[in-house]
């Protein structure tokens, strides 16, 4: 199945719901007026676009409109998908390549954080690369032992200490064994928690000064990973975060659990922080590479 299939299949519920009044617009479009904007409008914020992308979409479809001429539901289609591609548009949607890459990964309990580093590490595998888990989330019980489920499960390593242990003390653990193994790619589970803005961002500095002193020529990147359920309150979440982690990418999961799809729009143009990868489905497979294109058309098919 291709990403296009998978994108619309994991967008279902919301195909269903909010944009199935998007089809049916389209599909009986008999003039670009103000109701069908005002309409238009209403649809994308149940989607949950956001209010504000959502206002700001429809105003430069009606520019786009008045200045190309355009007559047919089709053509106002193709430009509004061009819109909404823009929006989430905001930076460089690929996780870095090079070897070694160190992935930290972040995100509050139950958002499918364990899940889609279980994944990606079977997605690096799959490449051929050789990856290494540190489960430096020691706060949460059994989190190193759901993370070891999963590097079972993909065919990697896995380091981990006992739970309570100084999240910087495994992450530097986890350094020497890579290097020591000629890994090519580390995945850091951390920051399990935002309940204390300052011990998170204290926890992070220490962490980064260890991966500065250890690997201090290894590409970085830190994704945050945020439940397509959770609506507006991932958003939340995700706006805390950025200030307090520099987070350089969103790991959207359970897509396929949401009637709200736009979510991925509000979170991008509103944090100008790319989307990098999207869960729509349960497989080992299903944590794929984000398209803004083609998620854009997938959202309005």
């Amino acid at each position: 199945m291709g990403f296009f299939d998978k994108i619309k299949q994991g967008l279902s519920k919301t195909t269903k719901t909010a944009t199935a009044r998007l089809s049916g617009m389209f599909a009986s479009f008999t003039g670009a007026n103000d109701e069908f904007y005002e309409e238009l409008e209403e649809t994308l914020i149940l989607a949950d676009v956001g209010v504000d992308a959502a206002v700001e979409a429809v105003e430069r479809l009606r520019e786009v409109t008045k200045l190309n001429g355009y007559r047919s539901g089709e053509d106002i289609k193709n430009a509004l998908a061009e819109i909404l591609t823009e929006q989430i548009s905001v930076g460089d949607t690929q996780i870095a390549a090079t070897n070694p890459t160190i992935i930290l990964v972040i995100g509050v309990n139950g958002v499918g954080k364990t899940t889609s580093i279980g994944k990606l590490a079977a997605k690096y595998k799959s490449e051929g690369k050789r990856v290494l888990l540190v489960a430096g989330d020691t706060f949460r019980a059994a989190a190193a032992e759901q993370l070891s489920i999963w590097a079972e499960r993909s065919g990697v390593e896995i380091i981990k200490h006992g739970e309570g242990a100084d999240p910087a003390a495994v992450i530097f653990d986890g350094l020497s064994a890579a290097k020591a193994r000629g890994v090519d790619v580390i995945i850091c589970d951390t920051a399990g928690r935002l309940h204390n803005k300052s011990n998170l961002m204290n926890e992070l500095a220490k962490i980064s000064r260890v991966i500065d002193r250890e690997m201090p020529d290894a590409t970085r990147e830190t994704l945050l990973v945020i439940d397509a359920t959770t609506g507006q309150n991932g958003l939340i979440q995700a706006k805390e975060f950025k200030n307090a982690a520099g987070i350089t990418g969103i790991v959207l999961t359970k897509l396929d659990g949401t009637a709200k799809g736009g979510i991925v729009i509000a979170i991008a143009s509103q944090l100008g922080v790319p989307v990098k990868l999207i869960g729509v489905g349960e497989g080992i497979d299903d944590l794929i590479p984000f398209d803004a294109r083609e998620f854009a058309e997938a959202l309005l098919s």
